[in-house]
């Protein structure tokens, strides 16, 4: 059984939909990433489940309790920890208070809220650091007290809002390994909110994709990366070629499309998914630029073998990107870094068929 259902959600914002009756479900122990663009639902469906926001229709039901069906439930009853982007710790108080506040509303002993407290800090990193002032922390720091305070209480259920988007890209991309070995080192089940796709595929166990309120696909991030559901999917999760065309010819037999694209007459790809594939329906031809083989001589004939002229070289250190113009289509390609080939300079381009996607 799911710690987390989400069912049939509705909220509105006067004549904008926030979120569309999505369902969604959350395992037990599970990191699930909500992912998506600005404006897509992703953070107010992270505040319908913390009861910061109160949806119109639907429910919510947390570790089999309902949080709306039978009275709304406050979310100082619903055992949630949460980390919000902009810290929200307070500059008037030391770290040590700021981590315990929680722990004194419920009253408990000193003793209690000492040991709960150092063991908080030693899980996040923050030991001798308990007698500063955020202001005098760094932002990574800030962020790690935010994160003790959530957890130094045990909630049964973690809720992260974009927590590392105010941070350089380098303590972003340490941090968020931290988190992901933090939470699954606790065991607790989180929602973790990030439009940033990179921090989603390296954090996450599975994440759910948003678009205007509704969630397009869920899946692990190999599932999504390799098996995107859509244009959007794809072009949202990492770097993706799109050759507009038509279907020619669907061989079922052999699980294989042909398409008329401005590439080339027959385009050969696999078939993904069981959507049914028809003769003359309007699709993208799709391939990621790893996916794309490079040849500066041609191989011998095979098909979805192109040939175009380099009009862009981009160099990211271990890798280059070349932008390859074939009959005024630009098709991106991933290759080593030691290619000496430059921009006006002819290659041939092999799109695997096995790596070819249909979308729309």
């Amino acid at each position: 059984m799911a710690f987390i259902e989400i069912q049939n959600l509705f909220k509105r914002f006067k004549d904008v939909v926030a979120i569309n009756r999505i369902q969604l479900e959350v395992n037990q122990g599970e990191l699930l990433t909500l992912l998506g663009p600005s404006g897509c639902g992703k953070t107010t469906t992270l505040r319908c489940i913390a009861g910061l926001e109160k949806p119109e229709e639907g429910d919510i039901v947390i570790d089999g309790q309902s949080m709306l069906s039978e009275g709304f439930v406050q979310p100082s009853k619903r055992g949630i920890g949460m980390v919000f982007q902009n810290y929200a710790v307070w500059p008037h108080m030391k770290v040590f208070n700021n981590i315990v506040y929680g722990l004194k509303l419920q009253k408990l002993s000193r003793q209690s809220i000492q040991e709960k407290a150092q063991k908080v800090l030693e899980l996040v990193g923050l030991e001798g650091l308990e007698d500063r002032y955020p202001a005098q922390l760094s932002g990574g720091q800030q962020q790690r007290v935010a994160l003790a305070r959530a957890l130094v209480t045990n909630p049964k259920l973690l809720l992260l809002d974009e927590p590392l988007s105010n941070l350089d890209a380098k303590l972003r991309e340490e941090l968020r390994f931290e988190i992901k070995s933090l939470v699954r080192r606790m065991g607790i089940t989180s929602v973790y909110v990030t439009h940033d796709q990179a921090e989603a595929m390296v954090i996450s166990d599975r994440i759910a994709v948003m678009d205007s309120g509704n969630v397009v696909q869920i899946g692990t991030p190999n599932e999504i990366y390799e098996k995107p559901a859509n244009k959007f999917v794809a072009d949202f999760i990492g770097t993706m070629n799109f050759i507009s065309g038509e279907i020619v010819q669907a061989l079922q037999e052999t699980d294989t499309i042909y398409v008329r694209t401005e590439i080339g007459e027959k385009m050969l790809c696999k078939m993904s998914g069981e959507k049914e594939i028809l003769p003359g329906e309007k699709v993208y031809a799709s391939i990621r630029p790893e996916d794309v083989e490079v040849f500066t001589d041609p191989p011998q004939t095979r098909e979805n073998l192109f040939r175009g002229t380099i009009a862009h070289k981009a160099y990211l250190g271990n890798f280059l990107f070349f932008f390859v113009n074939i009959n005024d289509t630009m098709i991106r390609v991933q290759v080593p870094h030691h290619m000496p080939q430059e921009e006006g300079e002819e290659l041939y381009l092999f799109l695997n068929p096995e790596k070819c996607m249909i979308l729309s």
